[in-house]
């Protein structure tokens, strides 16, 4: 089945031939963008888990 362009994207950062809707993937980031109010709570605890 064809992918759609954010498939490919998804595949080719999640190192995989193909994704599909509906599918966990972990991929690679290049950039993250959060809002003022939550990211700085948020990356906090993201570093206190994978630091």
């Amino acid at each position: 089945m064809a992918m759609t362009m954010t498939q490919k994207i998804l595949a080719a950062h999640a190192g995989l031939s193909e994704v599909q809707a509906g599918e966990l993937i972990r991929a690679k980031l290049d950039m993250v963008l959060g809002n003022d109010i939550t990211s700085p709570v948020a990356i906090r605890e993201f570093d206190k888990e994978v630091l």
